[in-house]
């Protein structure tokens, strides 16, 4: 008799074991997909935000190409200037 009790009991302690199982595993299953839901509405967003990103820049260099002034030939430059000066237009500035 006491036989049949303890296997019982083991079956019963199984079964509560594999319920907590179950339902742990079902929270943690909850909670991942629902970041990873979360996540990708992030990106989504982020992707509308670099595509609205890319249009006003396209329209800034438009807009500062049509405003820009027209250039004029820019005048020669004198060539008595001594070799000092180009020799300092080399040394990198610190």
């Amino acid at each position: 008799m006491n036989d049949v009790l303890t296997s019982g009991a083991l079956n019963l302690a199984s079964l509560i074991v594999s319920v907590i199982v179950l339902l742990v595993g079902l929270v943690l299953w909850f909670f991942i997909n629902r970041a990873s839901s979360r996540t990708n509405e992030q990106i989504e967003l982020l992707e509308a935000l670099l595509d609205q990103q890319k249009r006003q820049t396209a329209l800034l260099r438009r807009l500062c190409e049509a405003n820009e002034p027209e250039k004029e030939a820019a005048p020669a430059r004198p060539e008595a200037k001594s070799n000092d000066d180009d020799f300092i237009r080399l040394v990198a500035e610190r």
